[in-house]
Order: structure tokens, then C-alpha cells, then sequence
């Protein structure tokens, strides 16, 4: 007659439990697996079948009850952990968002807005259109298959234990936030030099012709200097994106080793 004691049912269920509460914490957060137009059933039935393949490799978990202050304590640690490795690669997408919001204003497109469903406020239509190119360009590049490969790697750089985790992982966090306004007016420079130089030419032109009604004829010059200039850099465009994509899962991985357990960074020599 097989037995089963209290322990081992609560091994086995913290065993997929805690790694089904870090993948889901990332599939809530992380682009593409996380917009809103995703249902979440979809997202709870791709964590569950991702937690029952990389539950057997995760290295061995806290014998602990999942239901004790300890075991809630390690679930809401898995989900953080999740979330912020999620939130690394959306940053790369805030990037390229910001880059169309300054262009599009440059331009002289504030106006022509939408809502954005995955953040439930409006945004440029040049945005709109940045967005969907990079999120292309993500999944041209498979690297939504790299970001779950990158979380089943951090099951054995980042074991799932009950001590309690290095504060270094928010400075990094922080830092990398950072870099939504440095990659944004970088990829927008291009466009934003190119509106300054016309809108330079215009104010010397009304200068020279103060009959001119520049109201009238600056508009249409900066939208449709805009325009080319935005079809020009659109074939650049594919390898800065590889890179800020690079950097996110760099960063990933940087994250999880300054999230290490404080025992283990001081026995680290």
C-alpha cells in the first residue's frame, strides 16, 4: 500500500508551487506573455505547463509547509523575482515607446493619440507604430524563447531558498529604469536633429520674409520632414533594438546574481 506522509505532499506541492509563482510573476509583467489582450487563462495554463518541465531540474527546495508564514514568505520572494526580471525587458519597450512620444511631439503629432491597453493611457501614433516594430523585431529574433530560457537558468543561479535576499538587486533595478530616457532620446536623435535644423531654416526664413504665415507652412514642413526622416532610419532602426534586447537579458542575469541570499554573497570569496 503506498503512504504518503504530510511532509512529502507539502514537498511536492512547494516543489511546483513556488517555481509556477516565479514563472507567473514573469509572464504577468514580461512583453508579449504580459499584455492585456492576452486572457489569463492563456497565461495560467502556459505557467502551469512550464512549471511541470522545469519543476523536475529545479535544484532542491526549503522542506517547508507552502501554507506557513515561511512557505508565503518564499512565494511572494519567487513572485517579486519574477516581476523584475519581467520588468527588465519591458523597460527595452518603454524605451522605444518614449523615443516615438518625443519624436511624435517633435513633429508636431501630439495629437494624434490612442490608447495604449497595456497601459491604459493614450499614446502617439508614432509610438503605436515604434512599438509594434520592436515587438516584430523581438519576436523575429526569438527572443522570447532566450527570456524562458533565461528564467529556467535562473532556477540554478537564483535557487529558491528561505533566506532572506540581497537588497543589491533594487539598486539594479533602479539603474536599469534608467536607461528607458537614455536608449529613448537616443533613438529618437536622429529625428529630433533633423526637426531642429528645419525648424532653424524656418525661423531664419520668416526672418528674411515676414510676410510668410509661418503657422501655415511649418506644419505641414516638420510632419512631412518628420515622415522621411522616419522612413529613413527605420532600416537602422533593427540593430539598436538587438541591442537594447541584448542588454535586457544581460541585466536579467545580472539581477538574479545581486539578488543572491546574503549567505551566500558572503561566502562567496
Amino acid at each position: 500500500m503506498l503512504t504518503i506522509t504530510s511532509a512529502e505532499l507539502n514537498t511536492a506541492i512547494a516543489m511546483l508551487l513556488w517555481p509556477l509563482t516565479r514563472i507567473l510573476g514573469l509572464l504577468s509583467v514580461a512583453p508579449l506573455f504580459g499584455n492585456v489582450s492576452v486572457p489569463a487563462r492563456v497565461k495560467l495554463g502556459l505557467g502551469i505547463m512550464l512549471a511541470l518541465i522545469i519543476a523536475p531540474t529545479v535544484p532542491a527546495t526549503p522542506a517547508l509547509d507552502p501554507a506557513s508564514l515561511t512557505g508565503l514568505l518564499i512565494m511572494a520572494q519567487q513572485l517579486v523575482i519574477g516581476m523584475a526580471m519581467g520588468f527588465a525587458m519591458r523597460v527595452v519597450f518603454a524605451a522605444v515607446e518614449l523615443a516615438g512620444e518625443i519624436s511624435g511631439l517633435t513633429m508636431g503629432l501630439g495629437f494624434a493619440s490612442f490608447f495604449d491597453p497595456q497601459t491604459r493611457a493614450r499614446s502617439s501614433a508614432v509610438s503605436q507604430f515604434l512599438a509594434l516594430l520592436s515587438l516584430m523585431t523581438y519576436l523575429a529574433s526569438n527572443l522570447h524563447l532566450v527570456l524562458l530560457t533565461t528564467l529556467t537558468e535562473s532556477f540554478t543561479t537564483l535557487p529558491i531558498t528561505a533566506a532572506p535576499l540581497n537588497g543589491q538587486a533594487l539598486r539594479e533595478i533602479a539603474f536599469w529604469g534608467g536607461r528607458i530616457f537614455s536608449a529613448g532620446v537616443q533613438l529618437s536623435l536622429p529625428i529630433v536633429a533633423a526637426l531642429l535644423i528645419t525648424n532653424l531654416a524656418l525661423g531664419i526664413l520668416t526672418r528674411a520674409a515676414p510676410q510668410l504665415n509661418l503657422f501655415g507652412i511649418g506644419f505641414p514642413i516638420t510632419l512631412g520632414i518628420g515622415f522621411v526622416m522616419l522612413t529613413i532610419a527605420l532600416p537602422y532602426m533593427a540593430t539598436p533594438l538587438a541591442h537594447l534586447f541584448q542588454e535586457g537579458i544581460v541585466e536579467i542575469n545580472r539581477m538574479t546574481k545581486a539578488t543572491l541570499p546574503l549567505a551566500a554573497v558572503s561566502s562567496t570569496p
